[in-house]
């Protein structure tokens, strides 16, 4: 049995560079150290290398001073002292980091010594440095300032969402846990209500994406490319895969996982016995039994979690409780807060945030499986000698994650007293696998399709989203009467307005950690090795070698899906029996 000890606080980096006292009230508190990178001399490779270093120091700084800015100003979205703190770091000192930034990559380019910088993942750094230098120009800064400022403002609008029902004024997030109640007119009402609520809303943000459609085209063009896709591609680091592969994993998705869809909606409807199954069925349970509550409040949610992650490993458990001791969690919903929920890393302390808005539901125990997948990552890499060592790319970062929530399965008897709420736990996340895959793709190729056309209609973008929409969905469902609902359900998804071409990744990764979930199944003691050598690695190599680590292989063809599918449909189909 683990015998839970006291648990040590990490302390912040030290700051030998910029100095124990730093504070950021200005431009000018910072400018002296880039000043002093832009212009050190460095005369050997050992010169080079502590060059690296304070730049990560400094950088480590600023990326964590912008983090809690951006945290708070989520945690409480009503608060203009919070929005023009933040708005403060985004007008007055990005746009000037990306100026010296561009000036110390190109500093460290042009250094006799890069080649003799070979220590581990150093080149993995350097290849990113080089790519940001060939895409980087001045006429860029102001408008990537300006496109940050209008991101921002898809928080502020969906974190206004309310709806009221039954007299009582609420989230979405919590009016949508009716809709797993089995009374059917009650999940109509709060489907109808959201619904509704985030219509009222559409032609703000239709305006509000096309703003950002017409900078970040503008964007990819000044940069040489021929659209804002192609841009991205090279902006976020995608050495490993092409926009082709994407197009290889969406055909993939529509021909070996809708077919998995399309038989899970037919036996919902035929279960349900329903004459047409509508959007406020998806969530219920079909044989009419309770939803599943596997918590009652946040701190039951995290003392649960904690001791989940505690059976599967101790040092995963202590992650948790780490970060519990500092209160790096903000995880029950409330009116004001923005909407979704992430893992933030703070690189100078290296114990990350977890923020979310949980309310009582299966899917609020699996946001913070997930998140806490991302914590883990962030406590495992913490040591690494460059902050960029850190930043893993997000098919990475995702694999963390989306494999935590397997690996903890054999575990959810934390959350639930019984056999059958256990199996049902476990059959309905296993569906939503099956669920996420075509969602992926169908936002993916949707962005794809966005920037391709970016000088679109509204209506055009309409249709394109519904077609692509119903490529990737089943066709049991009946949207008669609520066409114009499902033609702006994209505006939900809120990756397509505040971290554009962000999502296949989820795709990517969900393949990744059923490929670990499958191999803790054959060898626990192997698979979870693999995991966390994987995760250890940080972004010190490619890829495909990340994966090579995990024991999976990064692989988007249908031969490979198939499999994995067949793997999930077999654990469904005994959880079943």
């Amino acid at each position: 049995m683990y015998q839970e000890e006291p648990i040590v606080i990490p302390q912040r980096h030290a700051r030998p560079f910029i100095g124990e006292e730093m504070k950021l009230t200005s431009w000018s508190d910072v400018q002296p150290f880039y000043e002093d990178l832009k212009t050190r001399k460095t005369n050997n490779v050992a010169d080079l290398r502590q060059w690296f270093l304070d730049r990560s120091e400094l950088e480590s700084y600023l990326s964590e001073n912008f983090a809690w800015r951006y945290i708070r100003q989520t945690c409480d979205t009503a608060n203009e002292e919070l929005v023009q703190a933040l708005q403060f770091f985004i007008s007055e000192i990005q746009p000037k980091l990306a100026v010296y930034g561009n000036d110390l990559d190109k500093k460290a380019a042009d250094s006799p010594f890069l080649s003799e910088l070979t220590d581990t993942g150093f080149d993995i750094t350097i290849r990113s440095m080089k790519k940001a230098i060939e895409i980087f120009r001045d006429e860029n800064v102001p408008l990537q300032t300006q496109l940050q400022t209008e991101e921002q403002k898809y928080g502020s609008i969906a974190g206004a969402m309310t709806v009221t029902l039954d007299g009582d004024e609420m989230t979405l997030q919590k009016a949508g846990d009716r809709l797993f109640t089995t009374d059917r007119a009650v999940r109509e009402e709060a489907w109808r209500a959201i619904s509704d609520r985030r219509y009222q809303d559409h032609e703000t943000l239709d305006e509000l994406l096309n703003t950002l459609v017409k900078l970040r085209d503008e964007v990819g063009r000044n940069a040489g490319f021929a659209n804002y896709r192609d841009y991205m591609f090279a902006a976020m680091g995608r050495f490993d895969y092409t926009p082709e592969d994407c197009f290889t994993f969406h055909a993939a998705v529509r021909e070996a996982v809708v077919p998995l869809l399309e038989n899970m909606a037919q036996q919902r409807k035929d279960t349900l016995q329903v004459d047409s199954l509508r959007p406020w069925d998806t969530k219920v349970d079909p044989q009419g039994r309770p939803p599943l509550k596997p918590f009652a409040s946040g701190d039951e949610l995290l003392a649960k979690t904690i001791r989940c992650f505690t059976r599967l490993d101790p040092f995963l458990g202590d992650c948790l409780r780490i970060m519990k001791a500092m209160g790096h969690l903000d995880l029950e919903s409330r009116k004001g807060k923005a909407p979704g929920g992430y893992n933030y890393p703070l690189d100078e302390i290296g114990v990350p945030f977890i923020f979310m808005n949980a309310t009582s539901n299966l899917r609020d125990m699996v946001t913070l499986l997930h998140e806490g997948g991302h914590a883990v990552h962030s406590l495992v890499t913490r040591d690494l000698a460059l902050n960029s060592f850190k930043h893993t790319p997000s098919e990475v970062a995702e694999l963390a994650s989306m494999s935590m929530e397997l690996l903890t399965m054999d575990f959810w008897d934390e959350f639930f007293d019984n056999e059958e709420d256990l199996r049902r736990a476990k059959v309905q996340h296993l569906e939503s696998i099956i669920e996420t895959l075509p969602w992926v793709a169908t936002v993916d190729k949707f962005q794809h399709w966005l920037y391709e056309n970016p000088a679109h209609t509204d209506a055009q973008r309409t249709d394109a989203w519904v077609r692509i929409y119903e490529e990737f969905t089943d066709s049991v469902m009946e949207w008669t009467g609520l066409e114009k609902y499902r033609a702006y359900a994209w505006q939900r998804q809120l990756h397509i307005y505040q971290v554009p071409f962000y999502y296949i990744e989820y795709g990517i990764a969900q393949l990744g950690a059923i490929g670990v979930w499958k191999n803790y199944r054959e060898n626990p003691a192997q698979g979870l090795k693999g995991y966390l050598d994987a995760l250890k690695l940080g972004y010190t190599a490619p890829i495909g070698q990340i994966y090579e680590a995990a024991r999976v292989p990064f692989d988007f063809s249908k031969k490979h899906i198939t499999e994995l599918m067949e793997f999930v449909r077999q654990e469904l189909a005994d959880l079943n029996t």
